[in-house]
């Protein structure tokens, strides 16, 4: 064989995971978890036990969760995508690779990849909500395949099964392929068609409240707002502003909306936790909508640090706790909180959808919420509200603000419990059969790693196609959070990272969401 063929075989397997009995055994119950999560889910839908099937039907749910889950793993999947390629020169895969050529001349233009970053965010919230009408149970006491009480205590009440059923189908499985396989992976006009939903979403104005808070907190920290246009002017201008008004305006009513129905006991909170008192349930809306924002702003502030000096991180006792676990070692357990984050932020997404879902008929004898009329008593009940609220409060301004200030969430002690949790759930492998269904998907759409296509950065430098430098996420804001790593080279969510004392690393590496091997034993996941 040749050596250019010997060295394509050689990338072609770069990022796979070494199998160990361990390994082997978290797979192998993950995935067993998961074939019981989607009968327990398809089979609350034919019982009907889940909102849409008792309202519409249960085919009706069944077909909008599979059209919802495959496009969440899109939407979650692109994110990886198009926040690597950014460096890369288009040209050495604009011909291989076409629509992916299409995906990156629209996003990488102008400010149009934090467009896109802000208007995905708010899809996800979205589709996530209308699976929790799909599938999630209307009541913990479902009469679902016989199960024995405290097993429906753990996949119902908690909500376990819709947990693993979503983490796993619908995000961390295209997370994994599309974090190496970013030009095959988005090379489809499925992904193109998101690309272009999310950036009008943003171009509505629904979520530009979040651009006056990014202002807030721009002069608050003293820290520039990054842009690559022009300063807005005139019409312009106004038309900003504009649409930063009316969605104050949105986010308002929407509040009120929620406050309102929790304090009347009209949504489905009062259904399926009926021993939960009204007032109980404001406080758990807006507790967990603080766990979400400590959890989507910690992601922020942990990559911003991870480029500092080891001294320079934590300035009191619990920051430094929190740096000496999260860099314990040369970074492995940042890998492990990401994947655990995840399992976390879903799991306050689905009781969040529970506490906000409005259980309201249009037209019912008791009114509809504020007298609205039922056709938008109708649309109030899909959950658009609700997502508006999660990702502005509960999302971008706690990313915002984890950007501004990332040292003042390192020291805050609820930062190292809510990490110490993250990396226990990571270490339990509920979501291990990821990895499973990620090998399955690269064998059967013939996925490639990157470097089959362009090369490692070092070999693109090397053929007068270097990368272009990162832009500096310390000291600047962006709506969107991280932007992603090198194609074909070490992965910020792959970890280790070695800290900026011994040097960064720019070689490829294992994708910490390629496996979780040696990284991740118990004793060092907490």
């Amino acid at each position: 064989m040749t050596d250019a063929v010997v060295k394509k075989e050689e990338l072609a397997d770069a990022h796979d995971v070494k199998l160990t009995p361990f390994t082997i055994f978290r797979y192998a119950y993950s995935v067993v978890l998961l074939i019981f999560s989607i009968v327990l889910v398809v089979s609350l839908m034919f019982t009907g036990n889940t909102k849409l099937a008792a309202d519409v039907s249960p085919w009706a749910a069944l077909f909008v969760c599979i059209a919802a889950v495959v496009w969440l793993s899109m939407i979650e999947g692109q994110q990886a995508s198009l926040v690597g390629l950014p460096p890369v020169d288009p040209e050495l895969y604009k011909d291989t690779h076409p629509v992916t050529y299409l995906n990156a001349a629209t996003a990488f233009l102008g400010d149009n990849l934090d467009r896109y970053l802000m208007g995905r965010q708010f899809m996800v919230l979205l589709v996530v909500f209308i699976i929790n009408l799909c599938g999630a149970p209307t009541s913990g006491d479902a009469d679902v395949l016989g199960m024995p009480g405290w097993l429906k205590t753990i996949f119902l009440d908690v909500g376990l099964g819709m947990i693993i059923f979503t983490c796993q189908l619908g995000q961390l499985t295209t997370q994994v392929n599309a974090s190496h396989c970013m030009l095959d992976f988005i090379n489809n006009y499925f992904a193109l068609f998101t690309l272009y939903t999310a950036m009008c979403i943003e171009f509505s104005g629904i979520m530009h409240s979040s651009y006056l808070i990014q202002n807030v907190l721009s002069l608050a920290s003293g820290k520039p707002i990054h842009s690559n246009e022009e300063p807005k002017r005139g019409f312009t201008l106004l038309f900003f502003w504009g649409r930063v008004l009316m969605s104050l305006a949105i986010l308002g009513f929407s509040l009120a909306v929620v406050i309102s129905a929790l304090f009347q006991g009209r949504t489905m909170m009062a259904v399926k936790y009926p021993s939960v008192s009204n007032g109980a349930s404001v406080f758990l809306f807006f507790f967990l909508m603080c766990i979400v924002g400590m959890l989507e702003g910690m992601q922020i502030a942990f990559f911003a640090v991870a480029k500092l000096p080891a001294s320079a991180r934590g300035t009191t006792f619990f920051g430094r706790k929190t740096c000496d676990l999260l860099f314990k070692g040369n970074g492995q357990n940042l890998p492990g909180f990401m994947i655990g984050r995840q399992l976390t932020v879903v799991a306050s997404f689905f009781i969040v959808a529970s506490i906000t879902s409005m259980n309201i008929q249009p037209g019912n004898e008791d009114g509809n919420i504020f007298g609205v009329s039922d056709s938008a008593q109708a649309f109030l009940n899909l959950g658009f509200h609700a997502a508006v609220i999660t990702t502005i409060l509960a999302s971008i301004t706690w990313q915002l603000a984890a950007s501004a200030f990332p040292i003042a969430f390192l020291n805050n002690p609820v930062t190292y419990v809510l990490l110490c949790f993250a990396l226990f759930l990571e270490w339990t492998g509920l979501c291990a059969g990821a990895w499973v269904l990620a090998r399955v998907m690269k064998k059967a759409l013939k996925y490639e790693y990157d470097e089959v296509y362009v090369g490692t950065p070092e070999e693109r430098a090397a053929n007068n196609h270097a990368d272009k430098d990162f832009a500096d996420d310390t000291g600047k804001m962006y709506g969107g959070g991280f932007r992603g790593h090198a194609v074909g080279s070490h992965d910020a969510l792959d970890g280790p990272i070695e800290s900026v004392d011994e040097g960064f690393r720019a070689t490829d590496s294992k994708d910490p969401l390629d496996g979780d091997a040696e990284a991740s034993d118990a004793e060092e996941a907490v």
